[in-house]
C-alpha cells in the first residue's frame, strides 16, 4: 500500500511539475480556468462518425461536405418557414459545392450581381449560426486566409455599429463590386463545412475495395481535427507497408480483386510490372475463370483478363505465405486456414473435415505438391521487389505513419467507447480472455496489448 502511495505522489508532482511550466503565475493558471470555463459553458460541438469508407472518395467526400445532414439542420434552424424547400435544398448544395453549383447558375440566372447579394446573405447567416458553438478564438482559426478580416466582420455581432443593414450592404456590395463574390462564396461555403462539424471519428476501414483510399487519406491529413480506430483493412495495409509478404499479398490481392490495382501502380506510385509479367506468363492460358473480378463495369476485356491473372498469381502466393506463418506460429491455432497440403493434385480434389471435394480450378503450375507452401525462385524475387516497394513508397509511409498518429484501436471520447468489429464474448456475455504469447487478455486489456502489437511491429519491421 505504502509502494502505491509513493508512486502516486511521485505521479502527482511530474504532474504539477509539468503544469507549472505551461502556467508559471497565478495569473496565467487563472486565466486558462476561466477560458476553459468559458468554453465548457458553450453548446458541445457537433461530432459525426463515420466507418466502413473503403477506400469510396466521392461518396465519402460527399458526406463529409454536408456532415451527414449538419449544414441542413443549419439552414433549417436559421430560415424555418421563411424559405421554400427548393431554395434550402438549392443553398445547401450551393454549400456542398459552391463552384459547381454557380456553373449551373450562371448558364440560366440573367442577373447574377443579384443573386449574388441575396445569396451572400443567406450564406452569412448560415455562417453565423454554424459559429455560434465556438469561441471567437477558435473560430477565427478557422477562418479562411483570404478573407479572415471580412469574414469576421460580418458574422460578429458589433454593438458599436449602429446602422448595421447599410455597414453590411457596404461590404457585401464592395465584394459583388471587385469582382469577387464567386471566390468569397466558396470560400465561406467551406467554412460553414468546417463549423458543423467540430470532431471526425472515423470508426475504422479506410482502406479496402474502393478505388481512392489514398486520395481519403490526404483528405483526412488536412481535415482540422480527426481521430481514427483502425478496421481490419487499415491494420492490413499498415502491415503491408511494413514489409510484411501476407499482407502486401493480400493488399495487392484485394485491389486486383475489385479493379483497382491504379491504386498501388497510379496513387502510391508502386511497380507491378514484374508480378504483371510472371502471371502473363504464367498463366497466359489459364481463362482464370474462379479469379474473375467482383462489382467491376465498364473495364477493358484486355486489362480484366490481365487483372484476373494477377489475382490469380497473388492469391497463390497469398496461401503460401500464411501457410508458412500458420506452421511456423502454432500459438495462433489456424491450421485450418492452411489449405494447400489438403489439396490432392493428381484427383483435383481438397479433404475438409475427413471429406473429399472436387476443385473448381486445379491449374497451380507454381504449387509443389511435395512441398506446397515452398515458394519458386521467381515467386520470391517477386516478393522481394513488392516488399522494397512498399518499405520504400513515401506517400504510403506517410499515410500509415498518419493512421498510427491519430488511430487506436479504440478510444473513449465524451464518454462513448469507439471501437471497429467486435469485443470478444463467452457464451454468457462475459469479457472473454484470449492467450497470446503465454498471457491471457481480455476486454480493454486485450485491446491495448494488440495496440502495442501493432505498434511495435510497424516500428520494428
Amino acid at each position: 500500500m505504502k509502494e502505491e502511495y509513493k508512486e502516486l505522489k511521485e505521479l502527482q508532482k511530474r504532474y504539477l511539475t509539468r503544469l507549472s511550466d505551461l502556467y508559471p503565475t497565478i495569473a496565467a493558471a487563472s486565466t486558462e480556468i476561466i477560458n476553459l470555463q468559458a468554453i465548457l459553458n458553450l453548446p458541445k460541438g457537433t461530432e459525426h462518425f463515420l466507418t466502413d469508407v473503403h477506400g469510396e472518395y466521392e461518396a465519402f467526400s460527399h458526406v463529409l461536405k454536408n456532415g451527414s445532414g449538419s449544414v441542413r439542420r443549419k439552414i433549417e434552424d436559421v430560415f424555418g418557414n421563411t424559405m421554400s424547400a427548393a431554395d434550402k435544398k438549392s443553398l445547401a448544395t450551393l454549400i456542398y459545392y459552391p463552384r459547381a453549383k454557380m456553373d449551373l447558375i450562371r448558364q440560366t440566372e440573367t442577373n447574377m450581381e443579384d443573386w449574388y447579394k441575396v445569396h451572400l446573405y443567406r450564406l452569412i447567416e448560415v455562417a453565423k449560426r454554424a459559429a455560434s458553438k465556438y469561441t471567437r478564438s477558435k473560430v477565427r482559426k478557422a477562418l479562411p486566409p483570404n478573407f479572415a478580416y471580412v469574414i469576421e466582420e460580418l458574422i460578429t455581432e458589433k454593438a458599436e455599429v449602429h446602422d448595421k443593414e447599410s455597414y453590411y450592404n457596404e461590404i457585401i456590395s464592395t465584394i459583388i463590386r471587385i469582382g469577387r463574390a464567386e471566390d468569397f462564396i466558396e470560400a465561406i461555403s467551406e467554412l460553414i463545412q468546417r463549423l458543423v462539424v467540430d470532431h471526425l471519428h472515423i470508426v475504422g476501414d479506410i482502406y479496402d475495395r474502393g478505388p481512392g483510399p489514398h486520395i481519403i487519406m490526404d483528405k483526412l491529413m488536412s481535415y482540422h481535427s480527426v481521430d481514427i480506430q483502425w478496421g481490419n483493412h487499415d491494420i492490413l495495409w499498415m502491415g503491408a507497408a511494413a514489409g510484411q509478404w501476407g499482407c502486401i499479398a493480400n493488399v495487392i490481392r484485394i485491389c486486383a480483386r475489385y479493379g483497382n490495382l491504379d491504386i498501388l501502380e497510379d496513387g502510391y506510385g508502386i511497380n507491378l510490372l514484374p508480378l504483371a509479367a510472371f502471371a502473363l506468363r504464367i498463366y497466359g492460358d489459364d481463362p482464370c475463370i474462379c479469379f474473375r473480378l467482383k462489382a467491376v463495369e465498364g473495364i477493358d476485356p484486355d486489362e480484366m483478363q490481365m487483372n484476373m491473372r494477377i489475382h490469380k498469381a497473388i492469391s497463390i502466393i497469398q496461401f503460401k505465405v500464411e501457410g508458412q506463418i500458420i506452421r511456423r506460429q502454432k500459438a495462433f491455432h489456424l491450421e485450418n486456414r492452411a489449405l494447400l497440403h489438403r489439396i490432392d493434385f493428381e484427383k483435383g480434389t481438397i479433404e475438409l473435415d475427413g471429406k473429399k471435394y472436387p476443385l473448381l480450378d486445379t491449374a497451380f503450375p507454381t504449387v509443389d505438391p511435395k512441398d506446397p507452401y515452398a515458394f519458386t525462385q521467381e515467386e520470391e524475387e517477386i516478393m522481394k521487389r513488392l516488399e522494397k516497394a512498399f518499405l520504400h513508397c513515401e506517400k504510403l509511409q506517410r499515410h500509415m505513419r498518419f493512421l498510427l498518429n491519430k488511430g487506436s484501436l479504440y478510444k473513449v471520447y465524451n464518454d462513448n467507447l469507439l471501437y471497429h468489429g467486435c469485443v470478444p464474448l463467452t457464451e454468457d456475455g462475459k469479457l472473454k480472455e484470449i492467450r497470446l504469447f503465454g498471457k491471457s487478455y481480455g476486454g480493454k486489456e486485450l485491446y491495448d496489448v494488440l495496440d502495442s502489437y501493432v505498434r511495435k511491429g510497424f516500428f520494428c519491421s
